[in-house]
């Protein structure tokens, strides 16, 4: 149950990562590396917080990470944007 929780979590940090990086368009690729770190370090240490394990907080993060980008792929594909 708890790593369901933290999934939650981090989907909704990925979540505002696509935000914040929806918002600095014209930044250069420098600083979204940055930011993605920034969000990146924010979901694992919610995940250390509650999973207390790291193991699990690191397999959890690499399973949110890739629903995250298997949902914005599909979303991106199923509904383009113009």
């Amino acid at each position: 149950m708890k790593n369901y929780l933290v999934i939650l979590f981090q989907l909704i940090v990925w979540s505002g990562y696509t935000l914040v990086e929806w918002l600095s368009v014209n930044d250069r690729f420098v600083f979204k590396v940055f930011m993605f770190l920034v969000f990146s370090y924010l979901a694992i240490y919610i995940g250390k917080m509650i999973l207390k394990s790291n193991k699990r907080t690191l397999l959890v993060t690499v399973i949110s990470l890739l629903c995250y980008g298997i949902l914005q792929i599909l979303l991106e594909t199923l509904v383009p944007v113009y």
